[in-house]
């Protein structure tokens, strides 16, 4: 537990360039509060206790509002950024080097028991008040763009955006003019609406060339 606490630390200090020190980071930082608390809880519950592990999980919450249920299971340098509202479920899985940020929810879509929960693997960054949802899987090395609601797999190497999600960047190929900054993501349905418009105007243009003449819309004459 201590070793992966260690980790954790040196991960806010590589990817949080507002952490001057250690010092800072183990006063300051809710998200590495409550992920101690998690490492000790979970713990516990492995062990077989119930009610201890769900208090700390409490106290917890109420200190750094972030939830963490004692079951999820944490892998290895794991940042929680400012983290308020963050709320992560009994049957999650996040694997190493997982960076989320404030409101984001792994959560499940129903009273069903067993797996319902996300797994997050390596390397994954979920932006701030993303919502992933259900027993589905988000590939390693993917992004989940602020404000998305995931409820189908990823693939590897994707970034995600929309509601519902839509991968619009895989295996190295990218949509044009995509900015891989999770807090600038492309929105795909404003995109398509765009595209719909476009379409209607040419139409009535065509409709009332006779009448007006050739008309233009944006660079093209018709």
């Amino acid at each position: 537990m201590f070793r992966r606490i260690s980790q954790d630390i040196r991960a806010i200090r590589e990817r949080d360039p507002a952490a001057r020190n250690t010092a800072e980071v183990l006063l300051c930082y809710p998200g590495l509060h409550a992920l101690i608390c998690h490492r000790l809880a979970h713990g516990l519950y492995r062990r077989g206790l119930v009610l201890l592990p769900r208090l700390i999980s409490h106290l917890s919450r109420f200190f750094t509002g972030i939830e963490i249920h004692p079951g999820a299971k944490i892998g290895a340098s794991f940042f929680i950024d400012h983290g308020m509202g963050v709320v992560i479920g009994e049957t999650s899985e996040i694997g190493s080097n997982v960076t989320i940020y404030q409101g984001v929810t792994l959560g499940g879509t129903g009273k069903e028991k067993g797996k319902r929960h996300p797994t997050i693997c390596d390397n994954v960054v979920i932006g701030t008040g993303a919502k992933v949802l259900g027993p589905i899987e988000i590939g390693e090395n993917s992004r989940i763009g602020a404000g998305s609601v995931v409820l189908q797999a990823v693939p590897p190497n994707s970034t995600v955006v929309g509601i519902p999600g839509r991968v619009v960047f895989y295996n190295g190929e990218k949509v044009p003019s995509i900015n891989l900054n999770h807090s600038d993501m492309p929105d795909p349905v404003a995109e398509a609406l765009c595209s719909l418009q476009e379409q209607i105007d040419q139409l009535r243009c065509v409709r009332s060339e006779h009448e007006n003449g050739a008309c233009k819309i944006g660079n093209k004459n018709l």
